[in-house]
């Protein structure tokens, strides 16, 4: 086959204890799935069903990464998830069954544009600027999955010290959830990467940061921010 220009590169993630990488095909997002964050937020939780939002493949970033400061926003915010890699597709999984589709786990971040994001908000906007740019996805290697993670700390550090800790518990929608509510919108694909949400304690970033984060028994991720 031709192409009018060479196609980029597929992203991909780095894989824990492996040379092989994961490839990445789409990213979803849950806005608003612990009950802290939602509070934190203005809102009132599981008062409605899960919002879904996307981020284009080619915004993740590799742990220990130099991300630059992000154009058009003068609030850059940390938002640490627990991240699924998807391995098996399938539409209208059922929860029973969401386990079965899950490769691997792993830790990451949901940078966002918060100024955009309240804009957004503001006038019934899609988030995509708030949500959807360039380096905006930094994740941890992942880690095959073994048992369900149901229960471990999830905690996110700048500079040294604790910006949010909680525990994947705390979770509105269960990863079994989160799993059976996207599969009814869009038929999930290998490749695939779900970030699960973040708890309260979100804040801005500035120049000159070092971020530091983790999921308890699942690989680091750690990024710093740079000038453009």
């Amino acid at each position: 086959m031709t192409y009018v220009f060479s196609p980029p590169a597929i992203a991909s993630v780095a894989v824990a204890g492996s040379d092989a990488r994961f490839p990445v095909r789409r990213i979803f997002c849950v806005g608003r799935n612990y009950v802290d964050h939602v509070r934190e937020m203005g809102n009132d939780p599981k008062s409605e069903p899960p919002i879904f939002f996307t981020k284009p493949a080619d915004a993740v970033v590799e742990s220990g990464a130099a991300i630059a400061y992000a154009a058009n926003t003068s609030n850059l915010h940390f938002e640490v998830e627990l991240v699924l890699a998807i391995g098996k597709g399938g539409a209208d999984i059922a929860e029973a069954d969401a386990a079965s589709h899950i490769w691997g786990y792993a830790v990451g971040v949901d940078l966002t544009r918060r100024d955009r994001q309240a804009e957004a908000k503001k006038v019934g906007a899609p988030w995509d600027v708030a949500k959807a740019f360039d380096q905006s996805a930094p994740i941890g290697a992942i880690a095959p999955a073994g048992a369900a993670l149901t229960k471990a700390r999830i905690h996110l550090d700048v500079n040294g010290v604790t910006k949010q800790d909680s525990d994947i518990a705390e979770m509105i929608w269960s990863v079994p959830e989160v799993v059976a509510h996207l599969s009814r919108s869009w038929a999930l694909q290998p490749g695939d990467l779900v970030f699960t949400g973040t708890p309260s304690g979100v804040g801005p970033l500035a120049i000159g940061d070092q971020v530091q984060c983790a999921v308890e028994g699942l690989p680091p991720l750690s990024f710093s921010i740079v000038a453009r």
